[in-house]
């Protein structure tokens, strides 16, 4: 499992670092594309959690990524809207969307505690990457005031889910 996790936030990292790599960084409807498909692939994840999992907790746990990433893509989707910006597909969000693709793979081969851990530890991995990302590519390549200022805003929430995640991989380790 710990070799999981580490080739799953190593596969993040060097998503975000080729998104990093490009010279101007991704453009404002990439950013749009890589925040959507973001939170869309921790609501998947929550979801197939919920309905796999056992413990109240990693249920709970799911549930939270569901609503809170269900929130953060409406307002995504408004600011968007607004802009008249679509989200546009990019390396990134493509390689996003087959690594959750991936992990969702590695998930259905697993039951009980095992599944547990394994779905936590990539929660933990991918909301890591996901502050990275954030710091590093998003906020710093965004040209748009409004949609930095949406990243800016909903930071803060994904460093809580991160610690959240954190906390419940402490108390998985313990059973």
């Amino acid at each position: 499992m710990k070799c999981m996790s580490a080739l799953s936030t190593l596969a993040l990292a060097c998503v975000f670092a080729i998104a990093h790599a490009q010279q101007q960084g991704p453009s404002d409807p990439q950013i749009a594309g890589i925040v959507v498909t973001a939170n869309q692939i921790d609501i998947d994840a929550g979801k197939f959690a919920k309905s796999r999992s056992q413990n109240k907790e990693v249920k709970d746990f799911a549930q939270l990524m569901i609503t809170d990433h269900t929130a953060v893509n409406r307002q995504a989707g408004a600011l968007a809207k607004k802009l008249g910006v679509t989200p546009e597909d990019s390396g990134t969000s493509k390689s996003l969307k087959q690594e959750a693709a991936d992990n969702i793979a590695n998930l259905k081969k697993l039951k009980g505690a095992q599944f547990d851990k394994a779905y936590v530890d990539h929660e933990v991995a991918y909301h890591q990457a996901v502050l990275d990302a954030i710091d590093k590519v998003l906020i710093p390549s965004a040209e748009n005031a409004e949609l930095k200022g949406l990243i800016v805003k909903v930071r803060p929430a994904i460093a809580t889910h991160l610690e959240h995640a954190k906390h419940l991989q402490a108390s998985l380790g313990k059973k």
